[in-house]
């Protein structure tokens, strides 16, 4: 018979080898799926991790957009980490990234359509602040009350949701759009625009912020004293409590820095590649986020390489929807597959596998 054995302490060896098996698990459950539904699996897998990088027609345009697509998912993965760490579990991330849209948005929207170098600071500000106030709300009913960080922050996505639509067609409505929902584009107003700062290479203010925000993590995490409370809080609770870690402190600072960063990231966003805010501005960025965050281990460094290839299942599933017919669903199923993978294959790294004969 089978059975589970707990492990003395977590295996290191499997710790690291467990998100290249959750991959490699995903490339062949996807195939299969793939195979199910009419299409050569091989092909399939091909087209997803490599015609973005590689491919004559469409690699010179997938290439720059991996930059694009993995800067949000790098920026928020990072807060998130950061809590995750420290067993304070922001999952309403996409409600912060919305919330930064709109405040950051509605800033530059105000100056339009003057010509001011100081816009484009300030409207970066706005975005931070909004996403931070937003994790804000969860993080103080959870110090004040000891409500659950998780729910809260959940519902306050729908939230979220419910006011981006509100001012789509209302408060920050392209007064010149015909009565069509949504702003101004802001490829309009070079003042408020994240254009790209190298031509061609999908290189963009966001993501500098995202490259930033790895190196800070990292030096937090490993150099200073907060990053030590938040490891310390995270493995041994009662230890740091003997340590004199502050829990209040801590759960404002994880949540807040979380949402700051999530704000940024849509601040960056609609400024940039989406260009407006609209109904369907957001795009799952703040859930798809966590996937990144727990694929790199919650490490700075393996989110960058986790959001790098994140980004090149968007890509590659936009390639694979175009080239060989394949829905949606199934794409968005493949990347469900990685977290599902992720998660039973780390149980490999507290427990072993044992073999024994069933005796009568």
């Amino acid at each position: 018979m089978i059975r589970l054995e707990k492990r003395p302490s977590p295996s290191r060896v499997w710790a690291a080898m467990t998100p290249v098996l959750a991959v490699v698990a995903t490339m062949i459950a996807g195939g299969f799926l793939f195979w199910m539904l009419g299409k050569d699996p091989l092909e399939s897998i091909r087209t997803i991790f490599w015609d973005p990088l590689f491919h004559e027609t469409f690699g010179p345009y997938s290439r720059p957009q991996l930059l694009v697509k993995a800067a949000p998912l790098i920026l928020i993965a990072i807060g998130l980490s950061l809590g995750f760490r420290a067993g304070v579990w922001n999952i309403g991330a996409e409600g912060q990234y919305i919330m930064g849209a709109i405040c950051g948005a509605g800033v530059g929207l105000a100056f339009f359509p003057a010509d001011n170098p100081l816009i484009f600071p300030t409207m970066i500000l706005a975005g931070a602040l909004g996403g931070w106030a937003w994790a804000m709300i969860p993080g103080f009913l959870k110090v004040r009350f000891g409500t659950n960080e998780i729910l809260v922050s959940l519902m306050l996505v729908y939230v979220a949701e419910a006011l981006l639509a509100s001012v789509s067609q209302g408060l920050l409505q392209n007064p010149d759009g015909m009565g069509f929902p949504g702003s101004r584009n802001f490829r309009d107003f070079p003042a408020a625009h994240n254009a790209e700062i190298f031509t061609n290479t999908g290189m963009h203010w966001g993501v500098v912020f995202a490259f930033v925000a790895v190196i800070f993590a990292y030096v937090l995490l490993t150099r200073h004293m907060l990053g030590f409370h938040v490891r310390l809080t995270g493995e041994a609770p009662r230890a740091a409590r003997f340590a004199g870690v502050n829990p209040t402190r801590l759960v404002l600072f994880c949540l807040g820095t979380s949402g700051a960063l999530a704000g940024m990231a849509g601040m960056f966003e609609v400024s940039g590649p989406a260009g407006q805010i609209s109904i369907d501005f957001n795009s799952g960025y703040g859930f798809t986020a966590i996937i990144v965050a727990f694929l790199g281990r919650l490490h700075p460094i393996g989110i960058l390489l986790a959001g790098l290839l994140m980004a090149l299942t968007y890509i590659g599933g936009e390639l694979a929807q175009l080239m060989l017919g394949l829905p949606a669903a199934a794409i968005q199923m493949f990347q469900g597959m990685l977290m599902f993978f992720l998660l039973a294959m780390d149980m490999l790294t507290n427990y072993r596998i044992r073999f024994s004969m069933k005796t009568a």
